[in-house]
């Protein structure tokens, strides 16, 4: 664990010198000991901010630490800087994934049981009410969509409301891969228009295909399919394992961020 909170201070500080990010000189605490306290927190204790903050400023890690409610305006505040370094690291597994393999998929972050919609305050409305085909069950919250390289290393993701469907965020990535790029997916992103456009921009589109489908693929395509299907989802239960029985969070931005937070750890795993 001490490797891990050195490194993940590093990274957040290199990169903040990088990107010539300015900060108050009167600053109790750096946006670089944010970054790692919150991080630290998405890695060992479940996003729980309060236990993460307590461990570093005990052990002499971060002796300048902000108590809970600065803490937590100062993490909103630099948000934004948890997403720059997500695409960063993204860059670097695009660089080491030699033969340009993705895959993408979503997940369901569920923001309270379903006993519970009726009282939630952080979302409202049957907009995030989401079904799991997989565990043929409903939930409630947010959806998170990911693209991983054939390592399993994410490199993109975003989020939509959970009764948004995969074929309608399917418009919604970026797709910023190298040329001759091999994509593939569950049947959900069968849509023939995304595909020539993808084609047109050097980017080789290759679903699962329905059974009544106009462009089939041979069945060796299929068995690389399923193979490469199989990653994204151990990706999946990566995540799972970072994340608590429930999210604590008051407003539906804090939640998001937490999401995020756990997304970030996820990639970061893969440095050690």
């Amino acid at each position: 664990m001490d490797t891990q909170i050195v490194a993940v201070f590093c990274l957040s500080s290199d990169m903040l010198q990088a990107l010539h990010h300015h900060e108050d000189p009167q600053c109790q605490m750096t946006d670089a000991e944010v970054m790692t306290t919150a991080i630290i927190a998405a890695l060992h204790y479940r996003g729980n901010f309060e236990l993460a903050r307590k461990y570093l400023k005990e052990e002499g890690y971060i002796p300048g630490m902000l108590g809970k409610s600065r803490f937590n305006r100062r993490l909103h505040r630099i948000q934004g800087l948890f997403l720059t370094l997500f695409r960063l690291l993204g860059e670097t597994w695009k660089e080491l994934n030699s033969h340009c393999v993705y895959v993408i998929d979503s997940y369901p972050i569920a923001s309270c049981d379903n006993y519970r919609i009726c009282r939630s305050h952080r979302y409202r409305g049957e907009a995030w009410r989401g079904y799991q085909a997989s565990k043929k069950r409903f939930f409630y919250g947010l959806k998170i969509h990911i693209m991983v390289t054939e390592y399993g290393q994410p490199v993109e993701f975003f989020l939509t409301e959970g009764g948004y469907s995969d074929t309608s965020a399917y418009r919604l990535y970026d797709f910023d891969l190298p040329d001759q790029a091999w994509v593939t997916g569950d049947k959900a992103y069968n849509d023939y228009d995304v595909e020539d456009a993808l084609a047109e921009a050097g980017i080789r589109m290759r679903p699962i295909r329905k059974n009544n489908s106009k462009r089939p693929f041979p069945p060796w395509i299929f068995y690389l399919q399923s193979t490469y299907r199989k990653i994204v989802e151990t990706y999946g239960s990566l995540i799972e394992r970072l994340l608590p029985k429930s999210i604590h969070s008051v407003t539906a931005k804090g939640f998001e961020l937490k999401v995020a937070l756990f997304a970030l750890a996820a990639s970061l795993n893969f440095l050690w």
